[in-house]
């Protein structure tokens, strides 16, 4: 069974604070299935952005946890904006998470490029 996106948000949001990171919600969305996009602020001010894998990438067995895909990498914060301004449109249920570490992929599962 898959958790909530409620109940994940606020786990990655307890693991990035527990190993002395910033993670912050941004746009809250449905608690039970909303799609999750992580935006990472770098310390370079550029900002990659994560969002949902696309289930066509897996085989015919879904993964159990969450799998993100990078959509945009070390972009300006303009950029970002627009990419999510497009998503809060099109899914006005979707959660938009924030992190600063130059380490994502130790809170989140990244698909390779």
């Amino acid at each position: 069974m898959r958790l909530t996106s409620d109940f994940w948000v606020k786990a990655l949001i307890r693991r990035v604070f527990g190993a002395g990171e910033f993670a912050v919600v941004e746009n809250q969305g449905s608690a039970e299935a909303g799609a999750i996009f992580i935006r990472i602020r770098g310390r370079n001010g550029l900002e990659t952005l994560l969002g949902p894998a696309p289930q066509s990438l897996f085989d015919t067995t879904k993964p159990n946890e969450r799998t993100f895909e990078i959509r945009l990498q070390n972009v300006v914060r303009e950029d970002v904006e627009s990419v999510l301004e497009r998503e809060r449109k099109f899914d006005t249920d979707c959660w938009i998470v924030e992190l600063e570490t130059d380490r994502p992929e130790d809170y989140v599962p990244v698909m390779p490029s």
